[in-house]
């Protein structure tokens, strides 16, 4: 590997996970990506995260939503991290 993104072509057809901007987790397929961070994701799983405070006990309140989407186009832009998937060597 000689470059960053090389790490990422090396996950092509992988599953992976994508930690995104507003408490989004991404885990799907890999189809696609270019030098911005653009992905296409395939059979993915996002995940939101939310925090509310409880106006009475001041409690905080954590709620994740869940959905499954069939295929996905990511904005570069809001990609915080990727990981590829776990490899044995």
């Amino acid at each position: 590997m000689e470059e960053p993104l090389d790490l990422i072509k090396l996950s092509i057809d992988e599953r992976v996970y994508v930690k995104c901007r507003n408490n989004r987790e991404l885990r799907g397929k890999l189809h696609a990506y270019d030098q911005h961070l653009n992905m296409v994701l395939g059979d993915v799983e996002e995940t939101v995260t939310t925090h509310e405070v409880d106006e009475e006990t001041d409690e905080e309140i954590v709620k994740k939503a869940t959905r499954t989407v069939g295929m996905l186009f990511v904005r570069g832009d809001i990609v915080v991290l990727v990981s590829p998937p776990l490899r044995t060597t």
